[in-house]
């Protein structure tokens, strides 16, 4: 399995084959552009958009992407009927509690402590549904069972999460103030799962954000936890 961290809690994973981008918010990113990345090399591929949550910074590009690569749009009803509307064809709809095939991947989808919705132009709020972490399981590779988190904070369902699926990879929210920070993602991270990489997201986009992955490092010290550049990708 190969993984891409795109910057903020864009992921791109690649296994058998599947291309799956995790929250694909490329454009308007500072870290993807800061990298020098550009948006068709980075999805070039794209069999798979899973999302999260309805944030601009979550959704970001994947109605172009959806549409560019005809990759199959896995979120919550409420966002897949939201950009369906906007475009997209293929969409594979679920909610916390359910799971559903995707081909190449099997994708669950688990509680998250956030919100989700979308500002219009006109000054409008549309409600996206509940937001989700999303567990992503490799038929090629099921040894390696990604947990996107998503934007969440500490919760006991964590444990549950981690007893039934059983995650080795983490893609967790570090950068305080709208998820955990590093204290608070890294006794989860020790309390409820065994995973054997973790990757920190959601840090260093914007200023309001811890800008690094630094004490989120050391308070995991003894723990495997991959803090690759942009762009970069990991082998596992």
């Amino acid at each position: 399995m190969k993984i891409t961290w795109l910057g903020h809690s864009a992921f791109r994973i690649e296994t058998g084959k599947a291309v799956v981008l995790v929250d694909p918010f490329l454009s308007g990113n500072p870290t993807f552009e800061k990298a020098g990345l550009k948006v068709d090399a980075a999805t070039q591929g794209a069999t798979h958009v899973a999302i999260t949550h309805g944030h601009g910074d979550h959704i970001g590009d994947a109605v172009a992407i959806c549409r560019r690569t005809d990759a199959m749009l896995v979120s919550c009803y409420e966002i897949c009927s939201y950009l369906g509307a906007k475009g997209v064809e293929r969409t594979n709809p679920g909610n916390p509690g359910g799971e559903v095939d995707c081909g190449e991947v099997r994708i669950a989808f688990t509680p998250a402590w956030h919100s989700s919705s979308m500002d219009g132009s006109d000054g409008s709020n549309t409600y996206l549904g509940n937001p989700c972490g999303l567990v992503i399981t490799s038929k090629a590779e099921p040894a390696h069972v990604v947990y996107a988190m998503g934007d969440t904070g500490m919760s006991a369902e964590m444990a549950l999460t981690a007893e039934f699926y059983r995650p080795t990879i983490g893609f967790v929210p570090i950068g305080d103030r709208f998820t955990m920070g590093a204290r608070q993602a890294a006794f989860a991270c020790k309390k409820f799962f065994a995973f054997k990489t973790i990757f920190p997201c959601h840090y260093g986009t914007f200023g309001v954000l811890d800008q690094t992955a630094g004490r989120f490092v050391a308070e995991m010290a003894g723990h495997e936890v991959m803090v690759p550049k942009a762009g970069d990708a990991v082998t596992l």
